[in-house]
């Protein structure tokens, strides 16, 4: 047989042998194919792992910037140790235990300070954070002959005491209805008595006996929350004159009560927000009271709206909007049922002031399925949406919204 008869004779058997190719093909995919997987896996971890580290540098870019511009550090050097101590600890909620790579991460982390004088108004401080994390592959990648995967990310952030600092115009749209008389489950007093109101006695108002102990009312609740949104405000005001927030306020039962006009500092806000009834009565509508708070903050395209011009006159280039949204009910009006005709109403106005570039926040406090379907309907995100069930939530939720707003005064610029 000649060679060439042969080699065709051989191909020809293979060629007819699917078993075999199958088995020959397969034993050659196989580990191609766990390797790809293995690939794939790292892929997904390390996109993870960037995101953190992420964060960790915005993080930590903001903290040093704030700190420096609030004299919470007197020097560059405690900034950057505390830029690269907060790098740190947000990898460390990913990394858990892991010793060796939070101190690799630690030593991977670089922070550069710069400070530039501003006449008489001190510095304006800009920080960068960079920093690396080589991230471990899997036994299937290491078979290409990679152990890790260098993950990095950097972040700067800008603050000081500074005309061009970032401003805010915020306007609160707070519930004063009668169920904000009813109690809290936080305790005022265990010794004094006090007329505890609830939705099962609300029919004895105004001549509920006192009973002891004494309860905090949903409208105290309300009152303590908001005093700490403005000590809040206040602290993050930075600039010489406290002058870049503005303010105003407006309540409502089942018609809008008198409003507070939107004002420099949070001092006409905090006293109306104080002087509210203590035994509030009334039913529930919010829709006057969003239209009154939007076409405050509402903006012009020609920048002759009120707050624009407002800011203009402090030579701020820019400024954030925000309405906080807060119910403890759902939309009534004067009527003990809901009324589908007034939630829409608000969901139109929530929708306009978004639309219209305003952030808002809302907080349903106590409230029924309605008032939280209606509220998170109109927060700009679900993470502006707070439905706290007690006093301490409700104190918290609004130190939070605070924290988010005054992020505004200190700018991410990278």
């Amino acid at each position: 047989m000649s060679t060439v008869h042969w080699l065709k004779s051989s191909l020809s058997r293979l060629r007819n042998d699917k078993y075999g190719n199958f088995g020959m093909i397969t034993a050659i995919l196989i580990p191609v194919s766990i390797g790809a997987a293995g690939v794939a896996v790292d892929l997904t971890n390390s996109a993870a792992a960037k995101h953190q580290l992420q964060q960790a540098t915005d993080s930590a870019a903001l903290a040093a910037a704030t700190a420096l511009a609030n004299g919470k550090v007197a020097t560059n050097a405690a900034a950057q140790t505390l830029a690269v101590d907060f790098v740190a600890g947000q990898m460390a909620n990913y990394l858990g235990n892991d010793a060796t790579a939070l101190t690799a991460v630690r030593n991977a982390t670089t922070v550069n300070v710069t400070a530039t004088a501003n006449g008489a108004k001190s510095n304006i401080y800009d920080v960068s954070v960079n920093s690396t994390y080589k991230m471990p592959t899997s036994a299937f990648t290491r078979i290409f002959g990679y152990t890790n995967v260098s993950v990095a990310a950097g972040s700067s952030a800008q603050n000081g005491q500074t005309d061009t600092q970032g401003a805010l115009s915020m306007y609160m749209a707070l519930d004063r209805s009668g169920s904000m008389s009813f109690i809290t489950d936080t305790i005022k007093s265990q010794t004094t008595k006090c007329q505890n109101y609830t939705s099962a006695n609300w029919k004895e108002y105004p001549d509920l006996a006192s009973t002891k102990p004494c309860y905090v009312r949903k409208i105290e609740a309300l009152q303590t929350a908001a005093t700490g949104l403005f000590a809040a405000l206040n602290a993050a005001d930075t600039s010489t004159n406290h002058d870049l927030i503005r303010m105003g306020a407006v309540s409502y039962t089942d018609v809008m009560q008198t409003a507070q006009a939107v004002s420099w500092g949070t001092t006409a806000a905090s006293n109306y927000v104080a002087a509210l009834p203590a035994l509030p009565t009334g039913g529930t509508d919010a829709s006057k009271a969003m239209q009154t708070a939007f076409d405050a903050l509402k903006a012009s395209t020609n920048g002759t709206d009120a707050e624009t011009v407002a800011h203009k006159s402090k030579n701020h280039t820019s400024f954030a909007r925000y309405i906080i949204l807060m119910t403890d009910g759902e939309m009534t009006g004067s009527s003990s049922s809901w009324s589908s005709s007034i939630d829409t109403k608000v969901r139109n106005i929530c929708t306009a002031a978004k639309a219209d570039g305003i952030q808002i926040f809302t907080v349903a406090f106590m409230a029924p399925q309605k008032g939280k379907d209606l509220l998170s309907f109109c927060a700009s995100s679900p993470s502006n949406a707070y439905e706290p069930d007690n006093m301490a939530k409700l104190v918290s939720d609004f130190g939070d919204i605070a924290a988010k707003a005054t992020s505004s005064l200190t700018r991410l610029t990278n």
